[in-house]
């Protein structure tokens, strides 16, 4: 992010630090957002519940992003219709509501960091629908696995099948089963509460 200088000044003055442990809930669904939260470092999740109870995963929002949803329930005072829970240890910086439509007026940069995101976390919202839509569960778990391989930096992941089942919107069985054909092709290796993605998932990935 390029902020102008007297918005840099300005967030030195109003805006605070948080730190959020992992697994933490920064956001819960109904919650009013009373402020703007800005990553600092670390990833959150952002999931979607359906009137059923069940959740699928939107995106995540990396170090130097915002979240598209928290803007238009900040503004709007609307309650939240996401949950955001931090995947790593996070710290943010939380921006009060009273300022963001004076930045917007004030500061071109701003305006283009809140625009940059509803439009790059739309475009994310996008591509998750057309996998429900358009893709074979196997292709969204490899997908799925890329990118929290991805975002954490480590062909070791710490998941549980039943936190992928939870993800994706399916049953743990399901998922356990596409992960052991996945194991019997040489793509990865399950461990408890763990999956190590092998070279040639890499490749496929690639291919």
């Amino acid at each position: 992010m390029i902020f102008e200088p007297k918005l840099l000044e300005e967030f030195e003055e109003k805006a605070t630090e948080v730190e959020i442990k992992a697994g933490e809930t920064i956001l819960d669904y109904g919650q009013i957002v009373r402020s703007m939260p800005i990553i600092a470092s670390g990833t959150v999740k952002v999931s979607r519940r359906d009137e059923d109870g069940k959740e699928i995963l939107l995106y995540y929002v990396n170090a130097q992003e915002s979240c598209a949803m928290t803007f238009t329930c900040c503004m709007e005072q609307f309650p939240s219709e996401i949950k955001a829970v931090a995947e790593d240890d996070v710290v943010m910086l939380t921006v009060p509501i009273s300022v963001m439509d004076e930045w917007l007026r004030k500061y071109s940069t701003w305006k283009s960091f809140v625009m940059g995101t509803i439009r790059s976390r739309f475009n994310e919202m996008l591509h998750t629908i057309d996998q429900i839509a358009f893709q074979k569960l196997d292709e969204r778990l490899k997908h799925y696995l890329q990118q929290k391989s991805k975002h954490s930096g480590s062909k070791l992941l710490n998941l549980s099948h039943e936190e992928i089942a939870r993800d994706l919107a399916t049953s743990r069985v399901v998922i356990s089963r596409l992960l052991k054909k996945m194991e019997n092709d040489d793509l990865l290796l399950l461990y408890r509460n763990q999956i190590k993605l092998l070279s040639a998932f890499e490749m496929e990935e690639t291919a």
